[in-house]
């Protein structure tokens, strides 16, 4: 558990985005959370960041003058999205996921998928009949059609299944944070279910 510097709460790091302070007094980003130095942790959700950025949160965390890029929102939504993709496609390569409808309706039915994967620009008739395998938050629904195919190495792709294995949990984390700087766009383009999936009540927390 970290402290958000914006909201003051307390939450998971797989709900959290690191920043540390770079050489030149820049904000860094830090998503693998590896990079030497005092972190600054804040909610993963686009308009807890924007404040972050407006209201001057990162020089009082580091008590002294920053800079810090006042795109870093959109910057961030750009990295996470493009940190599930590299996910989804490591998956993959190593035999832990699938592409294409007739295929994730298999693996569903057979017991076989954790994750439904689904282009959150799918449409209502592209979406019908596929249903995630354990309730609402085992569906990710947080990148496009155009983003998923880039995963599986096609132009686009509706449908996918994340099988048992190494990176599943991997992959709901980073769709944890990355949900929640496209959360309303989601809601938008799926329904109020969809756009929950990964940011509603009672889903288990990642430590």
């Amino acid at each position: 558990m970290r402290r958000c510097a914006v909201t003051r709460a307390e939450l998971p790091k797989a709900r959290l985005l690191r920043f540390v302070i770079g050489p030149e007094d820049q904000v860094v980003p830090d998503l693998a959370g590896r990079l030497p130095g005092r972190g600054i942790y804040v909610a993963a959700e686009r308009d807890v960041l924007a404040r972050a950025v407006e209201k001057g949160v990162f020089s009082r965390a580091a008590r002294r003058k920053v800079h810090v890029a006042p795109e870093l929102p959109a910057e961030m939504e750009r990295m996470l999205a493009q940190r599930l993709t590299d996910t989804v496609a490591l998956a993959r390569k190593a035999g832990q996921a699938i592409a294409g409808r007739e295929k994730t309706l298999a693996a569903l039915r057979a017991g076989e998928a954790v994750l439904l994967l689904q282009a959150s620009d799918g449409s209502a008739r592209e979406m019908a009949g596929v249903r995630p395998p354990s309730g609402p938050e085992s569906r990710i629904c947080c990148l496009s059609a155009c983003e998923l195919g880039m995963a599986f190495g096609r132009d686009r792709v509706i449908h996918a299944a994340v099988l048992a294995g190494g990176l599943s949990d991997r992959i709901y984390e980073e769709a944890l944070r990355l949900s929640g700087f496209r959360e309303q766009q989601d809601r938008q383009m799926l329904g109020d279910e969809a756009g929950v999936c990964l940011a509603g009540e009672g889903l288990r927390e990642k430590g």
